[in-house]
């Protein structure tokens, strides 16, 4: 482990203890979102992937305004359809030393006002966990057994280990399931 990546889970853990849970009542909180932000994962493959299921969220969100946040350095402009989505790719000025982002770029996106946060990632990524905690209020959604609370406060756990598609299909089958129930 570098010192960069110590520093990151350093900042993290000091973000992790600042954090004020809020509680949601679901299925309700995932009712309405009016604007949701997708943090993308950082492979190609699973870019590729969860690209296919853009158009299922797009549906179950119907009146939503998206976001889709990539990782630092990647470019998902000439990969992602830009109909319904605004893409961000946080590039390096706008990160720490730490590969973090920068307060100034977390206030851009808090101006937003994301009440719903999709995390895509099947691998840990700090970079995702300091956005994620920087949205206290929001719906925060994520594969079980990954990052757990604070980071999110709506957790789909999945039968698949290591399929991808699976595991993206069971997130976004129980999102639809959850948004379909009666209160």
């Amino acid at each position: 482990m570098s010192i960069r990546d110590m520093m990151a889970r350093v900042k993290l853990h000091q973000m992790k203890g600042r954090v004020v849970p809020v509680d949601h009542e679901f299925p309700a909180a995932l009712m309405q979102p009016r604007n949701v932000l997708v943090c993308l994962p950082a492979g190609l493959r699973e870019l590729t992937l969860v690209k296919q299921f853009l158009p299922t969220l797009k549906e179950m969100f119907k009146n939503s305004n998206f976001t889709l946040l990539a990782m630092p350095g990647i470019k998902v402009h000439d990969m992602y359809p830009r109909k319904g989505f605004q893409i961000l790719s946080p590039g390096s000025e706008q990160l720490t030393w730490s590969g973090l982002p920068k307060k100034s770029y977390l206030k851009t996106l808090q101006e937003q006002r994301f009440d719903l946060l999709i995390d895509l990632n099947l691998a840990p990524s700090a970079f995702t966990s300091s956005v994620l905690l920087n949205f206290p209020e929001a719906v925060r959604v994520g594969r079980g057994n990954h990052r757990g609370e604070p980071f999110y406060n709506l957790e789909i756990k999945t039968k698949y280990l290591r399929d991808e598609r699976n595991i993206y299909r069971s997130m976004f089958d129980m999102l639809g399931v959850l948004k379909h129930c009666k209160n």
